[in-house]
């Protein structure tokens, strides 16, 4: 099997990316690397239950570094004018922590769990990916794992893993919000 190194946002996220790379024949070491998550209770919760799954698991997990002021400030500063922008500023930072660690522990190949969130913007974090795993001799790992989304929401709901309805920092906490409120209006106008 293929040492791969896989970028993990929480442990919902990491359960089809696993499987479906051990299943291509690569062996998974999972990389947390979030400083994005706020409040501190959340990162600090989804930390846990990664945590929990990989060691129930027998996966490593390797707890990289996480500069909360470095991504406050390169990424809040574009705020929630910009979300494309905004993104692919956080998906840079965490990114190129895993492909640092990747290299730094003689990995070859690299990925990221973010590609399985239809929440998340596909394109702009594989062209971050391939970018900066070039640029440490990696090879990027790119694989639509979207599809998956709803086996990876049912297992984690089985599993009794802790789900969070936001990608982490407070600026995609309050669009989730503002699109959860928007949903239940149209729900309520339907039944009218």
């Amino acid at each position: 099997m293929t040492p791969l190194l896989l970028h993990a946002c929480c442990a919902p996220c990491s359960l089809e990316p696993v499987r479906l790379l051990m299943e291509e024949g690569f062996a998974p070491t999972i990389c947390w690397t979030n400083p994005n998550i706020q409040p501190k209770q959340e990162h600090e919760r989804r930390l846990a239950e990664l945590r929990r799954w990989c060691s129930a698991e027998g996966i490593v997990l390797i707890e990289a570094d996480e500069d909360s002021a470095a991504w406050e400030r390169a990424v809040a500063p574009i705020g929630a004018r910009d979300r494309e922008r905004r993104c692919r500023a956080c998906y840079g930072l965490r990114l190129a922590e895993a492909c640092r660690v990747a290299k730094r522990e003689g990995f070859t190949h690299v990925a990221t769990t973010l590609a399985v969130s239809p929440y998340q913007l596909f394109e702009t974090c594989n062209d971050v990916l391939v970018r900066l795993a070039g640029s440490q001799g990696l090879t990027p790992v790119i694989r639509d794992f979207r599809p998956w989304y709803p086996q990876a929401t049912l297992r984690s709901r089985e599993l009794g893993m802790y789900r969070q309805n936001y990608c982490g920092c407070r600026f995609s906490a309050a669009e989730a919000a503002m699109d959860r409120a928007r949903l239940r209006d149209e729900r309520k106008e339907s039944r009218k």
